[in-house]
């Protein structure tokens, strides 16, 4: 059958099936400029969400690095809308999370200023920091919808360092699916146990409740279009979204001709590397992830993945591949399915450690666009050099815990056509704290931020360029550090005979710093070369211009534009016209 054809009759479907519903409701079909008014409308609901949220939020990994997500469900859990800059993965793990929770709290039995929360890894995105809040939003006295919230809040208690856990009991407090407040009342109970396993309750109680602060934000826009476009309008364009968005996604996998496509990577992991296989099944207007062939779960090391983790990044992948116009939500996830054997690395059993999944789950993309590069060579990516995680805490002159946490990032990888950026993440969307922040925040100065030459992979279109960042203590203070770099042993890939991107190297006083916790004393400097990105096509084949560019502003070094580019001479000297 003719993939194209078939999805041309699934959208004229799509449209009968909108049509109907709304006759039920006594209103008009919705044409498709209403369609984009109220999708525009309810998406910019939900960046007024993000803004408060990141206006109230009291941590650094909030407010400043917005690790969180926030989303719209319908009254079934289902996704339909995201805020513009949210954590990507948190949207595509939050439906399914909030589906569970609402099996233990089935939503007739919800009320008005009720909210759910909980951080179980197998329910969630993986590892005990992710606090998932969803909050029912009522209209008329009806359900209508839902605010979920995905954030990495600053602790959970357990372990201090990343990696050595050897189950989840040791990485922190697991909240099972629980009720935070009930019609608008604090479970005092449940506040209580969460402030007496946590290092910092002022910045976690208060993420928490900027949480719940900015959802009712989302509450009163939503009831407000319910005022505009009637009662069960939320209702109507979510089923028009989703619908619309899966026979998009459809068309988009129906011009991949059917096959099986593979590809195999190894990573950092810790200790001992991480073997990713990835199997591409692609059969008309569906594609199925087979991670078969994987490494298996580790009982020594927290850089397992659940599989809803595993399968949220898959859907990532190709969602940024296949249709990276549309706007996230779950109408694009139906045709994708994630396989992975239980016991291995990337669908880890209860109850292995995973405070660390992003030591994994951050190189899924690799192995999928990998293994689509040569079918799909202008929408694959090559592997990106972020991010790196460093919290530096202590206590402060009045006595007082604090934390501050800052998640730099490496370049981009390069892809068809464009160069990749420098200090960008993929697959997440986060920013870095600002060095202001951090310096008010903790007795930290930043010596220095710079982009790190000849880290950018090489390729016809090369990759984005990773950062040097070295900090030292002020005022004869000691702070204690945390650092969890990547490709430190295995950089960023190339793709398409692009080259791979430097690797990345953390070091104390210029010697090499161990992956555990350190106190940083006064008088040491702590460096951080961050990766670069991996380079797209034979370095050969880049644009002279463009190589001289990158030579002028020191990007590349003119030693390695003759060795590794080919060029005839030094270059050190581009023509005029090469800006």
């Amino acid at each position: 059958m003719d993939a194209r054809r078939s999805d041309g009759a699934r959208s004229a479907d799509v449209g009968a099936q909108v049509s109907h519903i709304m006759k039920d409701q006594g209103q008009q079909s919705l044409d498709p400029i209403t369609l984009q008014v109220q999708w525009s409308r309810l998406a910019s609901i939900m960046d007024e969400v993000d803004v408060a949220l990141v206006r109230t939020a009291f941590s650094t990994i909030v407010g400043e690095t917005r690790d969180f997500a926030v989303i719209m469900l319908d009254r079934e859990g289902r996704s339909v809308v995201q805020s513009q800059l949210s954590s990507p993965a948190f949207t595509c793990s939050l439906p399914s999370a909030t589906r569970k929770m609402l099996a233990e709290f089935p939503a007739a039995t919800l009320r008005p200023g009720d909210a759910l929360i909980t951080n179980d890894p197998w329910i969630c995105h993986g590892h005990l920091p992710d606090f998932f809040v969803v909050v029912p939003i009522f209209v008329g006295g009806e359900l209508a919808a839902f605010v979920a919230t995905a954030a990495h809040i600053s602790d959970i208690g357990g372990r201090l360092d990343e990696f050595d856990a050897r189950d989840v009991y040791e990485e922190g407090l697991r909240i099972p699916p629980s009720k935070l407040y009930r019609a608008g009342r604090p479970n005092r109970q449940l506040f209580d146990i969460i402030e007496s396993n946590v290092r910092y309750p002022r910045l976690v109680l208060g993420d928490v409740d900027a949480i719940v602060g900015a959802a009712g934000v989302g509450g009163t826009r939503l009831r407000e279009f319910a005022g505009d476009y009637g009662t069960h309008a939320v209702t109507l364009v979510a089923a028009a979204i989703r619908d619309l968005s899966e026979a998009a996604m459809r068309e988009a996998i129906g011009v991949i001709p059917d096959s099986v496509y593979e590809h195999e990577i190894d990573c950092d992991g810790y200790r001992n590397p991480t073997h990713l296989k990835a199997r591409v099944e692609v059969t008309g207007d569906a594609i199925k992830v087979d991670y078969d062939g994987s490494s298996p779960e580790r009982s020594d090391a927290s850089v397992n993945c659940v599989l809803n983790v595993t399968h949220a990044h898959t859907l990532y992948a190709l969602k940024c591949a296949l249709v990276p116009e549309l706007p996230n939500n779950e109408g694009l996830f139906r045709p994708i399915s994630t396989v992975a054997p239980p016991g291995s690395i990337v669908n880890a059993r209860f109850p292995a450690p995973v405070k660390t999944r992003s030591k994994t789950s951050y190189h899924i993309h690799n192995a999928i666009y990998g293994a689509l590069a040569p079918v799909l060579p202008r929408q694959v990516q090559a592997g990106s050099g972020s991010f790196w995680s460093i919290k530096c805490d202590g206590t402060d002159d009045d006595g007082q815990p604090y934390a501050v946490h800052v998640l730099p990032n490496g370049g981009r990888g390069a892809v068809q056509g464009m160069d990749g950026g420098p200090t960008v993440a993929f697959p997440g969307n986060g920013t870095i704290t600002p060095a202001e922040i951090l310096e008010n925040s903790a007795p930290i100065v930043v010596l220095e931020r710079s982009l790190r030459p000849d880290s950018a992979g090489a390729g016809t279109w090369r990759g984005g360029c990773g950062q040097v960042i070295r900090l030292a203590t002020r005022g004869g203070a000691s702070v204690r550090m945390t650092i969890r770099p990547d490709k430190l042993r295995f950089p960023a890939p190339g793709i398409a005979g692009g080259g791979p991107g430097a690797p990345g190297e953390l070091l104390l006083n210029g010697g090499p710093l161990a992956l555990e916790p350190f106190v940083l004393r006064s008088g040491e400097v702590v460096t951080l070369k961050l990766p670069g990105g991996g380079g797209f096509g034979d370095p050969r084949r880049r644009d002279p211009a463009s190589l001289c560019s990158d030579v002028a502003s020191g990007i590349v070094s003119a030693g390695a534009a003759a060795e590794i580019y080919g060029a005839a001479g030094p270059a050190e000297k581009p023509p005029k016209d090469a800006a």
